[in-house]
Parts: C-alpha cells; structure tokens; sequence
C-alpha cells in the first residue's frame, strides 16, 4: 500500500476550481504520473451528475487510459469532490473503491479553506489515509 502521494500545489487548485465549478454535483477525474508523484490531471465528467455520487464515462476513462500511457504516465489516483460533507470515504466510496493500486482522493468544499485528503484500500476491504506532499 501506498504511504504517500505528491501532487503540485497547481494540481490541487485546479481539483479544487473545478468542484466549485460543478458545483452542486460531485467532481471527478483521474490523476497520472511516475512512482508516487502525480503530472497530470485528466477531469472527466461525472455522468451522474449528482451531488452525493460520482460516475466515469468508460469510453473518456479510457481515452485517458490511452492518453496517460503514451506520455509515459500511469494511473496514481482517482479524485471526486464532496460539496457539503467532509474529505473522507463515504460507505459507497468504500465500496467502489476496488483497485488496491491507485489512491482514492477526496476534496471537500464543506469548509474553508477546502480539505482534500489521499485514502489507500487496505487488506480489510477499508481505506487508510496516505499523506499527500505538496510539490512545486
């Protein structure tokens, strides 16, 4: 399991900008890079258009799939936002999280400033919290 992940501070404004943008629903996309350090934010529309779940389109996952691996990159995380409760897995975040090799991150616009937190799948079938660093 993954103990931390670095994302750029512009990374996590831009996470941040887009869940205020699509606000009241749920934002979501996928962040890829090398090792533990995230290079790019890919958002995807979250086609359920909710603000208590999120969605990816399958056919614009995998364009970005395809986009990520001919940069050199791979899949580090998935991100979605929480408009009004707190940067931490929900019962159906738990549930839906089954790939133990990338990182769930969650943004909350439940405070000010928001909060966005890393979670790793644990051998339990729960999420532990990962340490996010700052980069550049």
């Amino acid at each position: 399991m993954k103990k931390e992940i670095e994302i750029p501070q512009a990374i996590i404004d831009a996470i941040i900008r887009q869940a205020r943008d699509e606000l009241p629903d749920e934002a979501c996309g996928l962040l890829a890079g090398i090792d533990t350090v995230v290079k790019k934010r890919f958002p995807l529309e979250n086609t359920d258009h909710s603000p208590e779940h999120f969605s990816f389109d399958p056919r614009e996952q995998f364009r970005v799939l395809k986009e990520a691996r001919s940069e050199g990159l791979r899949i580090l995380a998935n991100y979605h936002s929480h408009p009004s409760t707190p940067a931490r897995p929900s019962d159906e975040d738990i549930r839906l999280a089954y790939d133990p090799d990338i990182l769930y991150l969650i943004a909350s616009l439940a405070s000010e400033p928001p909060v966005v937190r890393a979670f790793a799948r644990n051998v339990e079938g729960g999420m532990t919290p990962v340490e996010i660093k700052i980069g550049w």
